[in-house]
């Protein structure tokens, strides 16, 4: 049975389903913490990955999934705890990177790299 193997994943799965309320909730704490993410590049190409129509649709789910757990207010480690706080943040998209990376092409990095230049504010 799958819960008997659950690790408290269970919210980020439903978010990642509702895709309009992730894209929405992504940029509003993307634009909080934005300056504390040592990842935000990969954060945000994973982003752009994940809503590219041209994504299989497994790399969608592993990326959405870890793009969820990010959004959620709480988590393993809090986020607002200073230098710790966005660790597990960083673990569960790294993970969810390395599975896929082969499908982050070139332009999710630049579409991200643009991103961050122009400052967050102008997206989402």
């Amino acid at each position: 049975m799958a819960s008997d193997y659950s690790v408290g994943f269970e919210p980020a799965d439903r978010l990642a389903r509702d895709r309009d309320s992730l894209r929405r909730r992504f940029w509003i704490k993307l634009k909080q913490v934005v300056a504390k993410l040592p990842f935000a590049e990969d954060l945000l190409a994973a982003y752009y990955c994940a809503f590219d129509r041209e994504t299989p649709r497994h790399v969608q789910a592993a990326l959405l999934g870890a793009i969820a757990y990010f959004v959620l207010p709480f988590d393993f480690i809090p986020d607002m705890m200073p230098v710790l706080g966005f660790t597990d943040d960083a673990a569960v998209l790294a993970t969810a990177i390395r599975l896929v990376s082969a499908h982050i092409k070139p332009e999710h990095r630049e579409a991200a790299r643009a991103a961050l230049q122009r400052g967050i504010a102008t997206e989402g």
